[in-house]
């Protein structure tokens, strides 16, 4: 395994990649992501261990749709099944992947615990799909103080993982020196990442200015309400796909086939 360091512009040029691959295979790219979203909100409505398990599978989920990029890249359509690639492998990939996601969930709910110590669990409590606090609520310091700390503590948590699957899956890396290699990786070619993330803020705000713009043309705010959520879904998904090529160009070409 090599790490490659990147120019500044490739960040550019993965969201790039990432919104030309999705139009090449909309259909299955939107579709995956969607049953990604479905499986993790089911999963996270179970009793007492549903948020955990839901964090669990999502280092796997998100492989999977890299590798569902890979196929649509190479001008194949990708199947559903793609999303359990992770586990097809089965024996050591799968249980390192399994680790993975155990640790991920340890170190979301760390956070998050974090978090609520700031404000009393209320920021936690709206996070986790509960009640909404009343507007005055989520202005006051200590509750801005609980989101701005689980964004802060969230950062590096995301970089330790953001490559960790992909290098198990393809690379055959153990685990722990997947999150090292993650986090180097993204520290390594930090103005490409950056800049990736501007193109993706940029593509965001450029979503909602536009169906805002609609809704005021069309006279009717029930427009932007409607429209809004599933326009950023599909950016979502965008988003998603275009996570395969950071890892391609950071690291060398993974070997074989992405089964």
């Amino acid at each position: 395994m090599k790490l490659n360091i990147v120019p500044a512009r490739t960040g550019m040029i993965w969201a790039r990649s990432g919104i030309k691959t999705f139009f090449r295979q909309p259909l299955a790219m939107a579709g995956l992501f969607f049953m990604f979203m479905a499986v993790l909100a089911v999963v996270s409505r179970l009793p007492v261990v549903g948020l955990a398990l839901a964090m669990a599978l999502l280092p796997a989920a998100t492989l999977g749709l890299m590798a569902a990029s890979r196929e649509a890249d190479g001008g194949k359509f990708p199947m559903p099944t793609m999303l359990l690639v992770a586990f097809r492998s089965g024996g050591a990939k799968a249980r390192a992947i399994l680790l993975l996601g155990a640790l991920y969930a340890g170190g979301f709910l760390l956070v998050l615990g974090i978090a609520s110590l700031v404000d009393g669990g209320s920021f936690a409590k709206m996070y986790l799909g509960g009640e909404t606090p009343a507007a005055e609520r989520m202005m006051t310091a200590d509750f801005q103080g609980a989101m701005w700390t689980f964004a802060v503590l969230h950062l590096p948590l995301s970089f330790m993982f953001w490559h960790a699957p992909a290098l198990v899956h393809w690379h055959d890396v153990p685990p722990v020196k997947s999150l090292f290699f993650s986090v180097l990786a993204c520290f390594r070619n930090f103005w490409a990442y950056a800049i990736f993330g501007l193109v993706w803020l940029a593509v965001l705000f450029g979503v909602v200015i536009t169906v805002t713009l609609v809704a005021g043309l069309l006279g009717s705010p029930d427009v932007a309400t409607n429209a809004l959520f599933p326009a950023l879904m599909l950016m979502a998904a965008m988003f998603f796909t275009s996570l395969y090529f950071t890892f391609r160009d950071t690291f060398e070409a993974p070997p074989g086939e992405a089964s």
